[in-house]
């Protein structure tokens, strides 16, 4: 074979290789929350200098009054309830307008820094046909668990914005439905496709710098590094509030978060 030949050989042989090196087996399947690609590693956390905020959220008025849940169509569903009657969790208010169910998240402020999601999964129960917490909180990437304890099938049906949707059923006994989330969203509304009134919240954090308040409004943001941030509390029906906090090495702020009652949406 003359060498004319032999070099065309070789550069036909060469394109072939690239093609097959760049379209064969070495791209990876997709995520099951079509996550990113990985970012490097960044700074870490140095407790020994790190603070903390603490806080508490209230409500400034009269609450809206919970309404009774008429489970009367779902026989296992009522039967759960033997206190009384199921009853809805948009308002949950404690001593002094204490508000429960908002989520206090540092939304600013730690460029640089670096997050791996907790081994510890999240959780979300379906017991009484309802869902608990009503507002569960995660990082990015963290695993949910979502359980039935009830003895009639559920689905739960999250509609995000920023993630990929799902919706799938779980009937009585089943195994835990295991899922995650590829990006940050505050917050992603659940429902029951089966029991409409089953309503729920997950907010997905990229730090582990969070907390859902419960019926005390409080709050602790611990193991923050030095540095100033934006402080952000959110609650489903009167929407954001925002804080700017600075905090030097082991040094501790408390902060304050007012919502007012007025600003519920169709108030």
């Amino acid at each position: 074979m003359s060498k004319a030949k032999l070099g065309i050989l070789s550069l036909t042989l060469g394109a072939l290789a690239l093609a097959v090196t760049g379209c064969g087996g070495g791209s990876k399947p997709e995520s099951s929350g079509n996550a990113p690609a990985n970012a490097p590693a960044g700074k870490t956390v140095d407790p020994a200098t790190a603070g903390e905020v603490t806080g508490s959220v209230k409500l400034d008025g009269a609450a809206s009054k919970p309404k009774i849940i008429n489970m009367a169509a779902e026989p296992a569903c009522a039967k759960a309830h033997t206190g009384g009657p199921a009853m809805t969790e948009e308002v949950v208010t404690g001593d002094g307008g204490a508000l429960a169910n908002v989520v206090v998240y540092v939304k600013s402020g730690l460029d640089g820094y670096s997050f791996p999601p907790p081994s510890t999964p999240a959780k979300i129960d379906q017991q009484g046909c309802q869902y608990h917490p009503h507002v569960v909180a995660m990082e990015v990437g963290q695993n949910l668990d979502v359980v039935n304890n009830d003895q009639t099938t559920h689905n739960i049906h999250p509609i995000p914005k920023e993630n990929r949707e799902w919706n799938e059923s779980q009937p009585p006994g089943a195994a835990p439905i295991e899922k995650s989330f590829a990006r940050e969203e505050v917050a992603i509304p659940v429902k029951c496709n089966v029991h409409p009134w089953m309503k729920a919240y997950m907010a997905v954090l990229p730090n582990p710098y969070f907390q859902v308040t419960e019926k005390d409004g409080k709050f602790d943001l611990k193991n923050l590094p030095p540095g100033t941030y934006t402080l952000t509390a959110w609650h489903e029906l009167y929407g954001t509030s925002e804080q700017t906090v600075t905090i030097g090495p082991k040094e501790s702020k408390s902060v304050t978060f007012t919502f007012k009652a007025a600003a519920a949406s169709g108030d």
